[in-house]
């Protein structure tokens, strides 16, 4: 029963996070306009150090056991008592 709870749970996790990322990636392209020729570079530059920070950003939050996993969970159980 523990080992069957545990996998149900990861199967649960793993969905949120491929939903999360496809939705992004649905999204993005979608949203973002091209960029001329000339922003190029600082638009590559700027998106560098944007994913350096978010790096680090995930970084202290896994180190905090902070998941987005837990944070749609927790919102999910706020709603459902606001009603």
């Amino acid at each position: 029963m523990e080992l069957t709870s545990a996998v149900e749970r990861l199967e649960r996790d793993v969905s949120v996070g491929n939903e999360a990322i496809a939705l992004f990636i649905k999204f993005w392209p979608t949203t973002t306009p091209p960029l001329p020729d000339d922003m190029r570079e600082a638009a590559q530059a700027s998106g560098r150090e944007r994913y350096g920070g978010f790096l680090e950003t995930l970084g202290r939050r896994l180190a905090k056991g902070r998941t987005l996993t837990k944070e749609v969970s927790e919102d999910r159980t706020h709603v459902q008592k606001s009603r």
